[in-house]
């Protein structure tokens, strides 16, 4: 957006608020968002919002206590942690029924996860690479994470094919940990610690009140409201560049001539008390006097 003009900028962000839905069916769609986190594509970076699909190619990164969950077109969900970045490929030609695609987690933490009734309706056949190590999927519920040390994978249920430069191996057995260190063989798989095993799954869980938009959220944060057109996109902009997806919504005032006032807002705020709690954390962030709102 740098190099659009002024009129041009407005005109981009009042598209984003009133822009129609797609009517194919996308590989991915965005479905829950703990701002802030980006998604870059084609060279151009723009914050992740909810109901933004997502391409072949695309790289999704999420920022400090942040997380994402991607719902795949054939019923699967991908959970991302903070600090990740997570690179998505994938081709379909019939994505809802029959998925084929591979995942990069770069970093970070990221869940897999498969329900029974998806299981039975959709096929899917999906390599994830975290690290070093690259887990082969059919349908299942995982959970890993890429570190600069090592590499994790727990199934949590269902059955994997993981492959390093080592070894191939499968892992049937549920609450089973596989660990590769850095520069070092991979560990025998062994159980997870159920305690230590609840901390990881923490890390890409969005719980009520953590201040996620969801689809269907119907909670507003509101960051300013302003007569100014300029004043308006300043705010916008520094929304958008710090990972919040910002959109401005044009009012009109009373009286005559008609004037209009421009309210920058963060929407599909999951509830009331995810909306109080996002107004705090961006308030922090960038000194705005941002307000809950429905």
């Amino acid at each position: 957006m740098g190099k659009l003009g002024r009129a041009g900028r407005l005109g981009w962000a009042l598209a984003v608020f009133f822009c129609a839905p797609a009517f194919a069916v996308p590989q991915a769609v965005v479905e829950r968002v703990q701002m802030p986190a980006w998604l870059d594509r084609a060279g151009v970076s723009q914050p992740l919002a909810v109901g933004m699909e997502v391409n072949n190619g695309d790289r999704i990164r999420t920022g400090a206590k942040a997380r994402a969950y991607l719902k795949l077109a054939e019923g699967s969900t991908v959970k991302l942690g903070e600090r990740a970045a997570f690179l998505f490929y994938s081709r379909s030609l019939h994505p809802a029924r029959a998925f084929r695609g591979a995942f990069d987690v770069v970093r970070g933490a990221f869940r897999f996860t498969t329900g029974a009734l998806q299981r039975l309706r959709a096929s899917r056949a999906i390599d994830i690479r975290v690290g070093t190590a690259t887990v082969g999927i059919r349908g299942t519920d995982l959970w890993g994470k890429s570190t600069a040390d090592r590499d994790l994978v727990v199934l949590i249920e269902g059955r994997i094919e993981v492959r390093d430069a080592a070894q191939s191996l499968t892992m049937a057995q549920p609450m089973s940990l596989f660990v590769a260190p850095r520069n070092a063989p991979a560990l025998p798989v062994a159980p997870v610690d159920p305690g230590q095993f609840r901390i990881w799954a923490r890390e890409t869980e969005i719980l009520p009140g953590d201040g996620a938009a969801e689809r269907g959220g119907r909670w507003t944060v509101r960051l300013a409201s302003v007569a100014d057109e300029a004043a308006a996109l300043a705010i916008y902009d520094r929304a958008r560049a710090a990972g919040y997806a910002a959109q401005i919504r044009p009012r009109a005032a009373a009286g005559k001539p008609r004037k209009w006032r421009y309210q920058v807002l963060l929407a599909h705020l999951a509830s009331g008390q995810d909306a109080a709690v996002l107004a705090r954390r961006i308030s922090a962030e960038l000194g705005a006097a941002a307000v809950p709102s429905r």
